[in-house]
């Protein structure tokens, strides 16, 4: 069996725990520095415009070009609260109109516009940073829900950059099996059911089926897809 077949399309994947959830953010050292001094986003940090927030390490190094395109040298990893990031999705609406997740056109336009949080869901990425046929989750906070995010939910920042750039060594090297030993231990996050319907997720899988994903996206199945 393909691990395409295995995997649904959308499901949240991340580093979590009992309490809190990893998401990524790549920023320039300036914003970086005080962020991580602080323990939180302070300016030049500015509140004002959406900011994205991403659990996916590789999506992030997709998107940060392994920390090294111009206003993303630094990547961030933010643990923040698991009520947090359910908050944020409960209130949240898709970037774009999809027929199967809203009734209408007006629908989606209703709740887009009453949303403080918007959903992406994008290829996710090997570690070659090629798309995979899985998609990732990306998630735009706004208004009230940044507020909250930058003054409530962030239980700690860390500097991820190091680890970005010695994975990105590895890749670099031919070395695959040193760059999958090092990378965070991302796996399904059990989203509640009202939470998978509004942000157009994957249905869970069945318990027959669950055990075969989460034990191909662990081992060694990956792999080929990840070359």
């Amino acid at each position: 069996m393909a691990l395409a077949d295995t995997v649904p399309e959308r499901q949240v994947r991340a580093l979590f725990s009992a309490r809190t959830v990893t998401v990524y953010q790549a920023y320039r050292p300036e914003i970086a520095n005080r962020a991580l001094a602080a323990g939180t986003f302070v300016p030049p940090f500015r509140l004002g415009r959406m900011t994205w927030i991403k659990p996916s390490f590789l999506w992030m190094m997709y998107r940060s070009g392994w920390a090294a395109k111009p206003g993303q040298e630094r990547v961030l990893a933010i643990q923040i609260t698991r009520e947090g990031l359910e908050w944020a999705l409960s209130h949240s609406a898709l970037s774009h109109y999809e027929p199967g997740t809203y009734a209408s056109q007006q629908q989606w336009a209703e709740k887009k516009l009453a949303s403080l949080v918007r959903i992406q869901w994008d290829p996710e990425r090997s570690l070659l940073l090629q798309p995979l046929p899985w998609r990732s989750i990306q998630i735009g906070l706004s208004g009230e829900a940044a507020a909250r995010y930058v003054r409530e939910w962030i239980t700690s920042i860390t500097d991820a950059t190091p680890l970005a750039e010695r994975i990105n060594r590895h890749v670099s090297s031919g070395d695959l099996a040193a760059a999958r030993a090092e990378m965070p231990a991302e796996r399904v996050y059990p989203l509640p059911p009202s939470i998978r319907t509004r942000i157009g997720a994957s249905p869970a899988l069945p318990v027959a089926q669950a055990p075969l994903a989460r034990a191909c996206i662990r081992s060694g199945l990956r792999a080929p897809l990840y070359r």
